[in-house]
């Protein structure tokens, strides 16, 4: 793309959200500081390094399509996500699952995990001037086979559980302390029923027991940070999730830990969005999940859409983008997963940009006059505004592509690279 061109493109919008009372190099410095955490699952379809042969195996989990290229060790992964990292602006973060640690070829049982498997990763990030956050892995093993995990009505289940995710904990809060930024740990379990079970009460009185052995130990939060995740339904768990929002959200309050809110797992009718402005009241962080579900928690590569609009206007509307972190999930490959990547987060900051671009003082004001005519003929002019040319002026300035221009360098990629594995 012409950078005279930009540079003009961008100095004509400058003047178009000034005339509204919106400073544009204000909104790119806050966007400068937004580090996304980008997941690790999208480039080898949730399989893992456990085994050399490793692959996933249900958990309420499902990955379509067999696009060529798949990550099938940590250097092809880490190789593309170098390439992907490279065509997103700012500086981010990754977001490891246990399973993908560096186990050498050695088959290591979850509830054995160490820090040192993870060491070269920690090398990699540092070198590469990233934060790590970490998920322990509660899925795709045969202790889940029963449909529970933490909740599981097996004391030997339990136990297994809950040691690997203290251990994950563990190693969150040492990742922390080797990189010097905070790592979050988020748990989810895939723990339900198919149909309706009659031990309800029960299953989630295990759970509580396992959560208070878990986060027994408090590590310091300059370290790492806890977050726990609900979910609506999964795979094999229709009727009944024990980790239902309404129980996460209890014992994440009660016990000053992070909920992590997960866009796909919610009703298909129910606003996301709409949870942000009731959360920053009661918790001083919130982690969200940014994924794109398509009649259920289907995974899509995020794209700037009306839910997706929505979140990032609630977020920037309080004022709270440095108290809510985000991270991407999705997986789908059915198409290039290193494209995936960069679709998504550009897509996260893109919209994130066009949130901090609304003259919210002047949308504010007509609202408190009554002004409801002008608030809503704003907000539809607002959507013709160049934030396109801000965009492209901010990809440039910190030296990834602008526009469409990143599509070349992932063909160049595939065909180099992908289509050969």
């Amino acid at each position: 793309m012409d950078q005279s061109h930009l540079v003009k493109a961008f100095e004509m919008a400058r003047e178009r959200y000034a005339e509204l009372g919106v400073d544009v190099h204000q909104a790119l410095n806050t966007l400068e500081s937004v580090s996304l955490s980008l997941h690790c699952w999208q480039g080898d379809d949730v399989a893992g390094f456990e085994t050399p042969d490793a692959e996933l195996a249900g958990g309420g989990i499902q990955v379509t399509g067999n696009y060529p290229g798949r990550a099938r060790n940590i250097d092809e992964l880490r190789r593309d996500l170098e390439t992907a990292f490279a065509l997103i602006p700012g500086r981010h973060r990754l977001n490891l699952h246990a399973k993908y640690g560096d186990f050498g070829g050695v088959k290591v049982e979850r509830d054995k995990i160490e820090p040192r498997f993870y060491q070269s990763w920690v090398e990699w990030a540092r070198a590469r001037n990233l934060g790590l956050d970490f998920n322990a892995t509660c899925y795709s093993h045969p202790m889940a086979d029963s449909g529970y995990t933490l909740s599981s009505a097996d004391e030997r289940i339990r136990n297994f559980w809950i040691e690997h995710v203290k251990r994950c904990r563990e190693i969150s809060a040492w990742i922390g302390q080797e990189l010097g930024t905070p790592c979050i740990h988020d748990l989810w379990i895939p723990d339900g029923s198919k149909d309706a079970p009659v031990s309800r009460f029960q299953h989630r009185a295990y759970l509580l027991q396992a959560l208070d052995k878990i986060y027994a130990i408090e590590y310091p939060p300059e370290l790492m940070k806890d977050a726990v995740e609900s979910k609506l339904f999964g795979l094999g768990s229709e009727s009944y999730v024990v980790g239902s929002h309404d129980f996460y959200l209890m014992w994440a309050k009660a016990n000053r830990k992070m909920v992590c809110i997960d866009m796909g797992h919610y009703h298909p009718t129910e606003s996301v969005a709409d949870k942000i402005s009731t959360l920053l009241l009661f918790f001083d962080e919130v982690l969200f999940h940014v994924s794109r579900g398509v009649r259920w928690d289907s995974d899509h590569v995020v794209i700037v859409n009306d839910e997706l609009r929505a979140l990032m206007e609630e977020i920037a509307r309080a004022g709270a983008v440095q108290r809510v972190h985000l991270a991407l999930d999705f997986f789908d490959a059915e198409l290039n997963r290193v494209g995936a990547w960069v679709v998504g987060a550009r897509a996260t900051l893109k919209a994130l940009l066009m949130a901090m671009l609304e003259p919210i003082n002047m949308l504010r004001e007509y609202e408190e006059t009554g002004n409801y005519f002008g608030r809503l003929a704003l907000l539809e002019e607002l959507k013709s505004l160049p934030y396109g040319a801000v965009w492209d002026y901010y990809c440039a300035k910190l030296g990834v592509p602008a526009g469409p221009d990143w599509l070349a360098a992932i063909h160049d990629y595939e065909d180099r690279v992908l289509r050969l594995r």
